[in-house]
């Protein structure tokens, strides 16, 4: 039986356990990437392990979530993210030089290769072939010091693609297609594989859009094949040496098939709140809107870019529309200054905005009350635009472009001609200016690490307990994000390297009280429905929880990286043994978990609930309840 590409990325980086679908394995990781958003935990965590350089291939530190300066805070976590990669063998990506996703597969991603990054969109690698898995900032740390990443060992799911896309239908709706079918909790479990003879006619830029929303659809990450295309882009990025060419055996065996026709594919769109919320775009044609914003790590790259600015040429922007444009790279933006296309989109109304993430998570750019924004980003969740009542559809540049003309939903296939796709050049203008190599060795060791007083240490974590008596100080439904738990914005990320300070926002969309109530009750419990923790990997969503003394969170299901992050917390997450359980919990009722140590061992216990009582389980690895009783990764790993 042969191997999907998966697979064989993953045998060749096996440092323990088996390839049999759901046990735990550890993966011997060669690059890691970071955000600013969460870069400055995974620093302060990286920096307790005492370990003096990086033992990766490669690591990045990217500055491109909190670029807005308002106060002194977010400059602060700058320098320190500067002097401590300097100083740890990382490489700094200043800010303003393009988002992580976008910067990472220009210019250091490699087929075959393992990639982690604490950001949940870091499988965007998987464009160029990379096993590329977002994970939180405490997994990341460890795997700079060398340490395996450990997930369990993924199920395989094939995208088969048949013929090709016609004008005005772009890569962005093969993903919100792949959505429609699988839906946000489709993918939980598996590696996504793109295979069939569409994948062909997809340039890097393509499939990376594709790659990059696949972590809507829960999915461990996705992969394309390393083939001519792959490598005709890495020979224009001058890196033709990094290629490798990368398939699946034509035996190898998946646990599940879908198809996507490009041929019959149509514009689609994304509707609030949730990216597999999809419509087509003939159904929401006329519809009026405020606001277009194009970039983000999905759709920022020169080739979508030039497609925007292609259909904007010689026009102008409805009266009614605000329309903003990040490019995702200085490589783009210089690119786009070359070629003129960025004086046709500033002639036709748009504001250029820096290369950075921006608007995709509420910093800048928030839609106007209830306002209508159509953006070519990869979430749509409530309230994060920072607009709690935007509403907020995702859409290709395409698309985005016409609708900023007719001032309302606009059908980019009747567009014709010029919308046909963009043919990458043999050679982009590389521009490496905004990245800092790390010091060497010697100079390394007398340098000194800046950090201002907005950085706080490192919230405290506790062995588990042998019995939680605690209150359920909040009951969430279905589908709760990372953004529901712990909001982004221009209002909370400063404070991102500050948890007690950042805590009194936590769940602040969902209840604004939630946070004075768990402070106040000293210990606590959430209750939460299926698939809760999805979206962002970032583990200040269990980081805050932790400092407001919350002990163990009970839901139907989990999204995999947050799961994850509450174990690193040493918060306890168990799942109900009957989903139907879940309708006894009252929020303000108290919940009690007896013999936890006796129980964990096995997986199995028995609560309490409003005079029931109710059976609780966890699937988790023995490494993992190891870290629990030990109080959290950073505790395990310090008494390895």
């Amino acid at each position: 039986m042969g191997n999907t590409i998966a697979e064989k990325i993953i045998k060749a980086h096996l440092v323990s356990g088996e390839m049999v679908a759901g046990q735990e394995i550890g993966l011997k990781i060669d690059q890691t990437l970071t955000q600013d958003a969460t870069g400055t935990m995974a620093y302060l965590e990286f920096e307790s392990m005492g370990i003096p350089r990086v033992k990766t291939e490669k690591s990045v530190a990217y500055i491109d979530h909190n670029t807005l300066q308002s106060g002194f805070e977010n400059a602060d976590d700058h320098r320190y993210i500067q002097t401590v990669a300097a100083k740890h063998g990382i490489y700094f990506s200043r800010p303003g030089n393009g988002i992580c996703h976008q910067v990472h597969y220009e210019r250091f991603g490699k087929p075959g290769k393992t990639l982690i990054g604490s950001d949940s969109h870091t499988p965007t690698g998987g464009g160029i072939g990379m096993l590329a898995i977002g994970a939180g900032g405490m997994d990341v740390a460890v795997a700079m010091g060398g340490g395996a990443y450990y997930i369990p060992m993924p199920k395989m799911l094939k995208v088969e693609l048949t013929g090709e896309l016609q004008p005005g239908v772009s890569a962005k709706d093969i993903i919100l297609d792949v959505l429609r079918q699988l839906t946000v909790k489709g993918g939980v479990g598996y590696i996504v594989e793109y295979a069939g003879e569409g994948v062909k006619k997809l340039s890097v830029p393509q499939r990376c859009t594709i790659t990059n929303m696949g972590a809507e659809l829960g999915a461990t990450t996705s992969i394309f094949p390393s083939d001519e295309q792959t490598r005709a882009f890495l020979a224009a990025e001058g890196r033709e040496e990094d290629w490798v060419e990368l398939s699946s055996d034509a035996d190898a065996v998946y646990d599940k098939t879908i198809t996507v026709d490009m041929t019959a594919l149509r514009p689609l769109a994304a509707c609030p709140h949730s990216p597999d919320n999809i419509k087509s775009i003939q159904e929401l044609a006329g519809g009026k809107i405020d606001q277009v914003c194009i970039g983000s790590c999905t759709n920022s790259s020169v080739a979508d870019m030039v497609k925007v600015a292609a259909i904007l040429k010689g026009k102008k922007i409805a009266d009614n529309v605000s329309l903003s444009i990040s490019p995702g790279s200085r490589q783009v933006f210089s690119m786009l200054a070359e070629c003129g296309a960025l004086t046709d989109m500033i002639d036709a109304g748009a504001r250029v905005l820096e290369c950075a993430c921006g608007p995709c998570i509420g910093m800048g750019f928030s839609p106007n009350s209830a306002g209508v924004s159509l953006r070519t980003f990869n979430r749509n969740f409530l309230g994060r635009s920072g607009t709690k009542d935007g509403q907020v559809y995702l859409v290709s540049p395409e698309t985005a472009a016409a609708s900023a003309l007719a001032g309302v939903f606009a059908d980019p296939s009747e567009l014709g001609e010029i919308a046909v796709p963009y043919e990458l050049p043999e050679k982009f203008r590389i521009n490496d200016s905004g990245v800092i190599e790390p010091l060497d060795e010697e100079a390394a060791k007398t340098a000194e690490v800046v950090k201002g007083p907005n950085i706080k240490p490192f919230p405290e974590t506790r062995p588990l307990e042998d019995k939680i008596s605690a209150e359920v100080i909040l009951k969430v439904e279905d589908n709760i994000t990372t953004d529901h738990i712990m909001p982004a914005g221009a209002k909370t990320l400063p404070y991102r390297s500050n948890i007690p300070y950042l805590s009194k926002f936590c769940f602040e969309v969902v209840d604004p009280t939630f946070a004075e109530r768990a402070k106040a009750a000293g210990s606590g419990i959430i209750v939460g429905g299926q698939n809760y923790g999805q979206g962002s990997s970032r583990e200040h969503a269990a980081l805050v929880p932790l400092a407001l003394g919350i002990r163990a969170v009970i839901a139907k299901s989990f999204a995999r990286i947050h799961a994850a992050n509450l174990v690193n917390a040493g918060i306890l997450p168990l799942t109900f043994a009957n989903p139907d359980d879940y309708n006894l919990v009252t929020q303000g009722g108290t919940i009690t978990i007896d013999n936890i140590h006796r129980d964990l061992a096995e997986g199995h216990f028995t609560a309490q609930v409003n005079g029931h009582e109710v059976e609780l389980v966890t699937t988790l690895a023995d490494r993992q309840k190891e870290i629990l009783l030990a109080g959290g990764l950073l505790k395990y790993t310090s008494g390895k």
